[in-house]
């Protein structure tokens, strides 16, 4: 099934996507099942602003952690950098799940999101990904030296995390310079991946999640971690949420063992994890 992302940006306000059913089933009370918080108000709703490699994951586990809280939440996917711009200007934000770390730890150099909240919830992995009715095959970085190739789509290096991690592997082969002119820039991952979904690049530089995601549309590989650096993403409570209760809740159903099982599927490598070669 093919993924369908669109992403919008405005540091004056937000074109949210709800991931939460109108009329979530009642919560059980087993260990993974919480139950609903007693005088929990009903029109709590979580603004979580998230990196882009994580709609797919994060869809289906903000879906379950309505059913199993009551507690509704509504996503802004971006860019990590362009999202922590937005809460550094007061844009109104509950949780945000970041797709590196650094970018967690400016915001609470700043006082900006809740200290002890912080936390590892993943570490991505990058793909090369491309249709799967295209005529060209890419197993290594140096298939995008091939003279078919044209167009090669990447996350814009300057704010968004997996467009840093592929142009360290880039530069980890020795090919950026000799790629860069043919290069075009998204401005977070998801957009990356719809310029090679609607045919508009040859190939994609993409989160491995969202590849997953992609299902049968598309052929993916991926690339050694030892070609970039880590990347390792972290989440955190934001200072000025009015639902401070709540948002902490959501942090920590990230990394429960029900949050872990779908973060798992999409591909993503775990706090005590060791990541696939």
């Amino acid at each position: 099934m093919k993924l369908r992302l669109t992403i919008f940006f405005t540091l004056v306000g937000f074109v949210l996507v709800s991931c939460a059913s109108a009329d979530p089933p009642a919560a059980s009370t087993s260990a993974n099942n919480p139950p609903v918080p007693s005088g929990m108000s009903d029109s709590v709703s979580l603004i979580v602003a998230a990196a882009a490699d994580l709609t797919p994951a994060f869809q289906e586990l903000g879906t379950l952690f309505t059913q199993q809280t009551g507690i509704e939440v509504v996503f802004n996917f971006g860019s990590t950098g362009q999202l922590a711009q937005q809460i550094a200007q007061g844009a109104p934000v509950d949780v945000f799940a970041a797709a590196n770390q650094s970018y967690i730890a400016e915001l609470e150099q700043d006082g900006l999101v809740i200290s002890e909240t912080v936390a590892l919830y993943a570490q991505g992995r990058i793909t090369l990904w491309t249709r799967a009715d295209s005529p060209l095959n890419f197993e290594t970085l140096d298939d995008l030296m091939q003279p078919e190739v044209t167009r090669i789509a990447i996350a814009n290096p300057e704010h968004a995390p997996y467009g840093v991690a592929a142009r360290e592997a880039l530069e980890s082969v020795g090919l950026w310079e000799a790629l860069e002119p043919k290069l075009i820039l998204g401005e977070n991952v998801a957009q990356t991946l719809q310029f090679a979904e609607t045919g508009n690049v040859d190939v994609a530089i993409v989160a491995l999640s969202l590849s997953i995601a992609a299902g049968d549309d598309g052929r993916y590989a991926l690339i050694p971690a030892e070609l970039h650096n880590p990347l390792d993403q972290a989440l955190a409570v934001v200072s000025s949420t009015a639902h401070e209760t709540e948002a902490r809740q959501f942090a920590v159903f990230v990394n429960s063992e029900a949050g872990r099982e779908i973060m798992r599927r999409y591909g993503f490598i775990l706090p005590g994890e060791e990541p696939i070669p």
